[in-house]
């Protein structure tokens, strides 16, 4: 049985909450302790929703697990509430893996950064600037917010005037220090919300934990073209799964085989003929997993940190 012990750190001076689960066995186990997975989840995800099938896999695979919310989601402080900003978050998954690497038994040289959509790119440019960081997982990722709005420009032009018109409202209520004006994180088509493809409202909501709320500050609109993990995809020198759902709805999967490719040689690529909520449970989530565990038997190994510290 594994250990889970609720844990709480700092980001920015706000109090987020965590969970540590402690890995099984001796698979990973080496001289400064165990490897450690620190992961959250992607746009207004919280960690109660649709993660355990992966914390609980890496922990019986014998990884040590740090999963956490943002600040202002879940069971974390911070004001607004229900406001993604990738630079927060980029600050707070760094915050994390401080915290994590100051957890007893926890080898602060083999921590493995984990991220999904959203975070699936925070992931690349955090990892770019930590040459401590041991190992990179980055699932169905949202690597280039330009290409993913060009897309909705595309597709449904009066929909992007409609988000653009959310995100400048909310953001006078900002300036004005008025409440936030809220809009759905995800909807049917044809609605307004920040997701809307086919499948998606469905798809979160069967995933939906109980902290989970379909709502987000609208000003967020305005930041997704400026969110470009690509970008950072060059500077990486750490070893890094891209896992791509190849009929992904939501994120742009040529937007993730672009940014594999800049990683200059870093990237493993993956693909699975699935849509975006696909890799949550049932059969794809195993195999997700599977992959994931062998890719870090292969790159966060006592061996290879030996190799690292050599260095």
């Amino acid at each position: 049985m594994t250990t889970h012990q609720q844990v709480t750190f700092l980001s920015d001076g706000a109090r987020c909450a965590a969970t540590h689960v402690v890995g099984s066995g001796t698979a990973f186990l080496g001289d400064r302790g165990r490897p450690c997975v620190v992961m959250a989840h992607g746009f207004g995800g919280t960690r109660d929703t649709g993660l355990d099938d992966y914390v609980e896999g890496f922990a019986a695979a014998g990884l040590d697990v740090f999963v956490f919310d943002y600040r202002g989601f879940g069971d974390s402080d911070g004001s607004p509430r229900q406001r993604v900003s990738y630079r927060d978050q980029r600050d707070d998954y760094r915050a994390a893996i401080a915290a994590a690497r100051d957890i007893s038994g926890v080898d602060p040289e083999r921590i493995v950064l984990w991220g999904t959509s959203y975070s699936g790119g925070h992931v690349v440019p955090v990892a770019a600037h930590d040459p401590r960081v041991a190992a990179v997982l980055s699932l169905t990722p949202a690597m280039d917010g330009l290409a993913a709005l060009g897309a909705i420009a595309r597709r449904h032009p009066r929909m992007l005037l409609a988000l653009v018109g959310h995100g400048l409202r909310d953001g006078f209520r900002a300036i004005t220090r008025r409440r936030p004006h809220l809009m759905p994180i995800v909807g049917m088509p044809g609605t307004t919300s920040m997701i809307s493809a086919a499948g998606a409202f469905e798809g979160y909501h069967e995933l939906a934990g109980p902290t989970w709320r379909n709502e987000v500050c609208a000003r967020a609109a305005l930041a997704v073209a400026f969110n470009r993990p690509i970008r950072s995809a060059s500077r990486l020198r750490v070893p890094m799964l891209v896992q791509i759902g190849e009929t992904d709805a939501v994120a742009p999967p040529a937007a993730a085989h672009r940014a594999a490719q800049q990683a200059d040689g870093f990237a493993n690529v993956l693909t699975y003929p699935v849509d975006h909520f696909d890799v949550y449970q049932g059969v794809w989530q195993q195999q997700i997993l599977a992959d994931q565990i062998k890719f870090l038997s292969q790159h966060a190994s006592t061996h290879r940190s030996r190799e690292r510290l050599a260095r």
